[in-house]
């Protein structure tokens, strides 16, 4: 009896130990934030996606790594009021054959998100700080994925920075004016008087009927549209402060549409390689906005996919084979 109350004594000492071992590494493993998230296989292949975050300045930026570094580098650019969340499924595909890195901004996702009293929040400095994040990650040329507010972000890069830019891929992105709904005729309203309409639009912005419209759109089919993601974003813009943070942006959107012109001049001298996939329920963005692309670009492709204002919500499998298509021809990489 004496010898096997031992032997279970050092049994569970030892399993003690081997426990405390294991949650050291975990707890260090966590401290580092590169946790993967979940994988999916592309054949004998497991792509995995990582999370991390890199400090600028004072700021730290949340952001998704996937694939290996030798292969050509793929920077998505993600769109109001969203974060990298929204390319989690491209990223898992695609990191088979790319470099993927998806940002969150400064003020959304799990980047620092600092008052609007304390903070800037234009789109020239969400621009500066991308940039900042672009050099300390040393890339040196990338191919640009870019929704919604990632548009005017993404041609403030290219035109700062031409050289980088090896392809464009553009999802419900307006460069031009004919891609703006009549909606947006209120908000030019505000952008002309902000004292007189802040308050009404601040209550419209993070509605929950607002932000469930922006997926919705005027889709035949909303049993298609994950509840989960505009139950999300309405969370996230109701969080204290993040109204105000969202409204200077808004308010600054007027200075996107001033730079239409001189983007598309940009887009006519580089000729960039360029792919344009619209969801054609979208409420805000125009399919006209879409096709005006090949006015600048007389080779970029054009595909209208049936998907609202976030396209992936409906079409991720369409979308994802053009993409595909895409890249595998001006890479060389890929299905």
């Amino acid at each position: 009896m004496r010898l096997s109350l031992k032997n279970i004594f050092i049994t569970l000492l030892f399993l003690l130990s081997a426990n405390a071992f294991l949650f050291s590494q975990d707890k260090s493993h966590t401290m580092e934030q590169q946790k993967p998230t979940r994988s999916k296989s592309s054949g004998n292949i497991t792509n995995t996606i990582l999370y991390k975050t890199v400090t600028i300045g004072k700021y730290d930026i949340f952001y998704r790594e996937g694939g290996s570094s030798n292969r050509p580098v793929i920077l998505f650019l993600h769109g109001f009021p969203s974060s990298s969340r929204m390319w989690q499924p491209l990223l898992e595909e695609l990191s088979a054959n790319y470099h993927v890195i998806a940002p969150d901004y400064i003020g959304f996702g799990h980047s620092s998100q600092p008052s609007a009293d304390s903070f800037k929040y234009t789109f020239d400095n969400l621009t500066d700080y991308v940039e900042k994040f672009i050099a300390e990650l040393k890339l040196t040329k990338f191919i640009l994925v870019q929704q919604d507010y990632g548009g005017p972000i993404g041609m403030r890069i290219a035109e700062r920075n031409p050289e980088k830019i090896q392809a464009i891929i553009v999802q419900n992105a307006v460069s031009h004016n004919e891609g703006l709904s009549p909606l947006w005729d209120a908000r030019k309203a505000f952008w002309a008087d902000r004292e007189k309409y802040n308050e009404a639009v601040k209550k419209n912005f993070i509605s929950f009927e607002a932000t469930k419209q922006r997926h919705i759109g005027t889709t035949p089919t909303p049993e298609k549209i994950d509840p989960d993601s505009y139950t999300d974003e309405y969370l996230f813009l109701n969080k204290p402060g993040m109204a105000d943070i969202q409204l200077d942006l808004f308010y600054d959107y007027q200075n996107n549409v001033k730079s239409y012109p001189k983007w598309q001049e940009w887009l006519k001298k580089h000729q960039p390689k360029m792919q344009v996939i619209w969801g054609k329920f979208d409420p805000s963005f125009t399919v006209a906005g879409a096709w005006k692309y090949k006015d600048d670009v007389p080779d970029a492709e054009v595909h209208i996919v049936e998907g609202g204002h976030f396209a992936l919500d409906e079409a991720e499998p369409v979308i994802l084979g053009l993409m595909q298509n895409f890249l595998k021809r001006i890479t060389g990489n890929g299905k």
